[in-house]
């Protein structure tokens, strides 16, 4: 059963679902799989302009599959993906929407989380390091803002993250998608090789860009993801237990 779903809306807009409803599309290989040949296939279209990410029941995305990521012979392959997949969501030639909060949402252009959602970074607590999220946050959040978030790891609430400029839009949950369809029709208004060269030159007027920052991102979570504390983090979330850090 397929665990990524594509709906063409439009001609010029596709919905990308997240269906594994059942684990809160927490991102396992298989979701990360298909969602990077999903997103290939929207980009890839010639009159493509919008792509709305969303996810199946209560949750948008709520992170690594920790259950998949406790077996350490898939810590490469799941890494390597999660960066492929906001690699890819960046660089995609259409604009990317993400219609609900958390998860993969930092890497596209525009945020629409339902009031209630709360959102949070809390890798440090399962022995992790949050390198490839940084890579985008550092982009969009102030320092304070940011280390707020990944330091304390908490969960904040969507009030909050739009505070922050963590999320451009809060509303009612049965408003989030026809929100997301009212940016899309915005953007459409615009010419499309103009959003597009947009889009390009702001990659462009930064120091390092997201290819070399995601380098970066991978080589201290795989640092982390093989230690000690990720084993200790990541079995006491699923134990659901407190863990211990004492060692």
């Amino acid at each position: 059963m397929p665990v990524v779903l594509t709906e063409k809306y439009s001609p010029q807009i596709t919905i990308i679902t997240l269906n594994r409803p059942e684990r809160r599309n927490a991102l396992s290989i298989q979701l990360l799989t298909e969602l990077i040949a999903a997103i290939k296939l929207a980009s890839d279209q010639p009159n493509e302009r919008i792509i709305v990410l969303r996810g199946a029941g209560a949750a948008f995305c709520t992170g690594l599959d920790l259950k998949e990521a406790q077996d350490q012979t898939k810590a490469h392959a799941t890494a390597d993906l999660v960066a492929h997949v906001l690699g890819a969501l960046s660089a995609a030639n259409p604009v990317t929407i993400a219609a609900g909060g958390a998860g993969i949402m930092s890497a596209c252009d525009f945020v629409v989380a339902a009031e209630g959602t709360r959102i949070g970074y809390p890798e440090t607590r399962r022995g992790l390091v949050a390198g490839l999220v940084l890579t985008f946050l550092r982009r969009q959040l102030r320092e304070r803002d940011i280390r707020e978030l990944l330091l304390g790891g908490e969960l904040i609430d969507a009030k909050r993250a739009l505070a922050m400029g963590l999320v451009n839009r809060v509303v009612s949950r049965d408003e989030v998608m026809p929100e997301a369809l009212k940016f899309a029709d915005s953007v459409l208004q615009g010419a499309p090789n103009a959003i597009l060269q947009t889009k390009r030159m702001m990659e462009e007027l930064r120091s390092t860009s997201i290819k070399q920052d995601l380098e970066l991102a991978l080589k201290h979570h795989m640092q982390a993801r093989g230690s000690a504390e990720a084993r200790e983090g990541i079995g006491a979330f699923n134990e659901k237990r407190k863990p211990n850090w004492a060692g």
